[in-house]
C-alpha cells in the first residue's frame, strides 16, 4: 500500500502552496520555525491544527527525499 504524504498541494488551497494535509498551514512554516531556532513544540503551539505526528512525518519525508530513502 503506497504511503500517503502528510503534505499536499491543492490549487484551491493557498494557490497550491504545499500544506499539511487537512489544514491551511504551509509546510515550509515548520522549516522556517526550526531554521529560526524555535522548537517543534513552539511550532505546534502556534499551529494547533498540525499534529505532532504530522510534523514529524513531514520531517521524515523531507529526510527521505534528501537522503534518497523512500
Amino acid at each position: 500500500m503506497p504511503h500517503e504524504s502528510v503534505i499536499v498541494s491543492d490549487p484551491e488551497v493557498l494557490g497550491g502552496t504545499p500544506c499539511f494535509r487537512g489544514t491551511r498551514v504551509p509546510a515550509d512554516s515548520l522549516i522556517d520555525y526550526l531554521e529560526a531556532g524555535d522548537s517543534l513544540d513552539e511550532f505546534l503551539d502556534n499551529f494547533p491544527s498540525v499534529s505532532r505526528e504530522a510534523a514529524i512525518a513531514a520531517l521524515e519525508e523531507a529526510k527521505a527525499l534528501l537522503t534518497g530513502h523512500r
